[in-house]
């Protein structure tokens, strides 16, 4: 294969690209997941980065000279830097498509963005392992086997278009919003996305687009990887659910899909929000013929495998009961082009990765992959970039850990033996009418046993929600906190993300959770769709004192009191632990070589 040479700093720079991706491909081999394709490809980019190296140290200011395969195509360099060599055929076919998968709105300030210089959003940015417009996990022979998808599906608006960038600016700065990879402007009205009346269905009663729809809709529409980053109940099912209606219907009309395997597949942490998903887009693809399939554990697999022999375009699911159903051939995802991960922090938390993984191995690599979540940790963002092609970011509000500003938090230092009461006494005074709704969270499935036990004691009417009750149970107690009939739901984390239920005016924290993450999503459940909320929560200092310095920099952040007795914990945010490997595991590049340590002996002195 002959590689183009390029000058010293160019080429030193197109090896270290090579090189991560021969990492990111190693990585999927580690696992199994790699096919033949994968195999070859990650044979020749070995091949590629050895040209390269050699390319890198061999090419002088006036030239170059030929090494093994790194052989000069085209006309030879000038002594002054001479001309820009020509690029192969191949590599102006593949760079043609991958800017034909970007859509219309790529302007070059997107370009700018993507080497760092525009669009900063306050970290660094998602790193890219893609390969070839494919993702690093994704099946490479469906790609290349079956029809090409069509994925650029927008078109701008007049009265977007004529938006000058300091309208987007002021904009985007009245919101909160921070747009990374993209130049493309937000709509504001659901009618600019160019999506027929039949496909807005679920619209039909909303007055506009929230941040995170009127930025995301152009950019998924338009074909794009993303990842979407705004606080709970900000409307994000419908920001990936339109564009997937669209998406389906386009591969129907170019015969991509079939019309009986799923196109989309939308991956969930938890029963009931795979649940909660499921509803809303049965409602959005319900006048225009895509139909939905909710699959997850807790219930027999009879209806569901009876539902996806019927044929659905999208399937819903928690990533433990699709496994089992791929397992018995039951699901097929050849056809899936369309994949969103939502609570993308938590789906791709060291627990969940390998089935994540797993489940992403098997849809095509040249795959739409769309990921959303409140929150974005730096560790998160490593194992992301194996899912994704060149994505846009947008953030709504910060992309660091903070809590929606509609909510007033108050935390409380308190001794553990003391919540009892002093829960009984916030009861009396946050739940005096008996029928506005409260979510108090605990920490573990036998604490929010006790927790319900003495608060129906004490005369109040709750329900609990936790894992080891049956999946029947856990959705009778959420349907009776949703109709007002019990007004008092005592929760483990399963109801911590994600879960919308409608006017819950008090988020009570009876226990804190292991992580802040997990603080910002409890409270979440309250202040949602333009409402305020009010959260309190006790903070024992015994358990919960590793988790201070967050806390307080949440509390700040969203300019709320901090209390003297938290500050007396310190402000130290400790470093994230692995959960596999503790407190010292350090990210090893396991692709470098090992480097050959010498001491002088004492001879030598």
């Amino acid at each position: 294969m002959a590689i183009p040479l390029a000058q010293p700093t160019e080429a030193a720079a197109e090896h270290k690209a090579v090189k991560k991706q021969i990492k990111a491909l190693k990585k999927v081999a580690s696992t199994g997941q790699l096919d033949e394709a994968g195999a070859a490809e990650l044979k020749a980019l070995k091949k590629k980065a050895k040209a390269l190296k050699a390319a890198s140290t061999q090419l002088g200011d006036s030239g170059a000279s030929d090494g093994g395969e790194a052989t000069a195509e085209g006309p030879a360099p000038g002594k002054a830097g001479g001309k820009k060599k020509r690029k192969s055929d191949a590599a102006a076919v593949e760079q043609q498509q991958q800017q034909q998968q970007r859509g219309e709105g790529e302007q070059p300030a997107a370009k700018k963005a993507k080497k760092g210089k525009a669009g900063k959003v306050g970290a660094e940015p998602i790193p890219d392992t893609s390969v070839g417009g494919m993702a690093v996990v994704g099946d490479r022979q469906l790609a290349a086997s079956r029809p090409p998808l069509v994925k650029a599906l927008y078109s701008e608006a007049a009265e977007v278009a004529v938006m000058s960038d300091a309208d987007v600016a002021a904009w985007r700065k009245e919101r909160r919003t921070a747009v990374e990879g993209s130049a493309l402007r937000p709509i504001t009205s659901f009618a600019q996305s160019g999506l027929d009346p039949k496909e807005l269905h679920a619209t039909r009663t909303f007055a506009q687009p929230s941040p995170i729809q009127a930025q995301c809709l152009p950019v998924a529409l338009s074909g794009r990887d993303l990842v979407g980053i705004a606080a709970t109940g900000s409307g994000k099912t419908l920001a990936f659910g339109l564009p997937a209606i669209r998406h389906i219907r386009a591969q129907r009309e170019a015969g991509s899909a079939s019309g009986k395997k799923p196109v989309a597949l939308v991956l969930a942490p938890t029963r009931e929000l795979a649940l909660q998903i499921n509803a809303v887009l049965e409602e959005a693809g319900s006048q225009c013929g895509v139909s939905t399939v909710c699959v997850h554990g807790g219930v027999p697999k009879r209806d569901q495998l009876q539902a996806l022999r019927r044929g659905a375009a999208i399937v819903v699911a928690t990533p433990g009961r699709l496994e089992d159903l791929m397992n018995d051939g039951a699901c097929k995802l050849d056809e899936v082009s369309y994949l969103v991960l939502d609570e993308a922090d938590r789906m791709l938390d060291l627990g969940f990765e390998p089935h994540i993984r797993a489940i992403a191995g098997k849809t095509r690599a040249d795959r739409q992959t769309l990921m959303f979540s409140a929150t974005w940790p730096a560790v998160i963002r490593k194992l992301a970039a194996d899912f994704l092609c060149s994505p846009v970011k947008v953030t709504i509000g910060s992309q660091d850990l903070a809590a929606s500003h509609s909510v007033t938090q108050v935390v409380e230092v308190i001794e553990d033996r003391a919540r009892d009461a002093r829960l009984h006494d916030l009861l009396q005074q946050h739940h005096k009418s008996r029928t506005n709704r409260i979510i108090i969270f605990v920490l573990y499935k036998k604490e929010a046993v006790r927790v319900e036990t003495f608060l129906q004691r004490k005369g109040w009417k709750a329900a609990a929600i936790h894992g080891d009750i049956s999946q029947g149970q856990r959705t009778a107690a959420v349907e009776q906190f949703k109709s007002g009939k019990v007004p008092l739901l005592v929760a483990t984390d399963v109801a911590a993300r994600g879960l919308d239920i409608p006017d819950v005016e008090v988020v009570l924290n009876y226990s804190f959770p292991l992580t802040t993450e997990d603080y910002v999503h409890r409270i979440g459940r309250t202040g949602r769709a333009g409402k305020t909320g009010h959260a309190h929560t006790f903070f024992v200092g015994a358990n919960d004192k590793p988790r201070a310095g967050e806390l307080i920099n949440v509390l700040r952040e969203a300019k709320q009191a901090v209390p003297e007795e938290l500050l007396k914990f310190g402000t130290t945010v400790k470093k994230k632990e692995s959960k596999l490997y503790g407190a010292h595991f350090k990210d090893v590049d396991h692709s470098q070589k090992a480097t050959k340590v010498t001491f002088d002996s004492d001879d030598d002195e």
